[in-house]
């Protein structure tokens, strides 16, 4: 059970470099597939002489890869690359085929693995550090995604961040929208309705130049969102760009409002809005 030594869903980054300043680690990477396979091409899983980071799609597969990567981490060596019929040399049902990447990794490799890791990670801006903001970092800081959080409070943020979560103190917090980097998701949940209009306005502003935001998420009642809209539109932006913003955020059927309920709802809905876009 050393895989749990940390949860196996982690795709935190900065959670694997953490650990790599202190031992090495044998880095495996999905560098191809064809068929049916548990994990997509870029698909990685760090294992250390004890427990691991991430996850290349559970089942005898990765208890095979664990074992030849520790054979690696032991100075044993090996092919660089590796093929795994899953069906025959497995007995997994999945019937496909992928070639796995091993490379022993160090501290010194930190910066280079940074770059190449997260290049994959979509960005998603989270404008609102209240009770739901909160909740929601929980949640999304253990997805595959790169996560700016901006708050127009001072102290807003807690000091038990999660790893890799970049926070931001902007006021007014609207201003932080033009830095956003390009294909951001954004949520919108300040304090106050002014804010959260403030942030809309400039996430569509944008949208009508660059038209690189593909979610624009408000929280809020159908009620809040009619008021928005007429505000929006009389700062003239149309119905069309207006149809952008989606309000309530989640996805549909779960009706609980605690913040957790709420959290998971919205981690759904922009997983669903990057696979539909991606």
């Amino acid at each position: 059970m050393e895989l749990f030594n940390l949860p196996w869903f982690l795709m935190n980054v900065d959670t694997f470099l953490l650990r790599l300043a202190g031992e090495s680690a044998c880095l495996m990477t999905v560098h191809a597939s064809r068929g049916s396979v548990p994990r997509e091409k870029g698909a990685w899983m760090a294992v250390f002489a004890e427990g691991a980071v991430g996850t290349i799609g559970g089942g005898h597969l990765e208890f095979a890869a664990m074992a030849q990567a520790r054979e690696r981490l032991a100075g044993r060596g090996g092919e660089a690359l590796v093929r795994y019929p899953l069906g025959p040399s497995l007995g997994q049902c999945c019937g496909g085929e992928l070639q796995l990447r091993f490379e022993v990794v160090t501290a010194a490799d930190s910066a280079a693995l940074r770059q190449r890791l997260a290049a994959h990670h979509p960005p998603l801006a989270l404008f609102g550090g209240g009770h739901v903001g909160q909740a929601l970092v929980q949640v999304l800081s253990r997805l595959p995604l790169k996560l700016s959080w901006i708050d127009s409070r001072d102290g807003i943020f807690p000091s038990d961040l999660p790893a890799g979560i970049d926070c931001q103190h902007s006021d007014p917090v609207q201003a932080e929208v033009a830095a956003l980097a390009p294909g951001s998701s954004v949520l919108i949940m300040s304090f106050s309705h002014a804010e959260d209009l403030e942030v809309v306005a400039a996430c569509l502003a944008r949208q009508r130049l660059q038209a690189d935001l593909p979610y624009v998420g408000l929280i809020g009642s159908k009620s809040k969102w009619a008021t928005f809209q007429n505000r929006l539109a009389a700062r003239g932006f149309t119905a069309q760009e207006l149809a952008h913003v989606t309000c309530p955020i989640g996805i549909a059927g779960i009706h609980g409002k605690e913040p957790e309920v709420i959290a998971v709802a919205v981690a759904a809905q922009i997983l669903q809005s990057i696979s539909a876009s991606g």
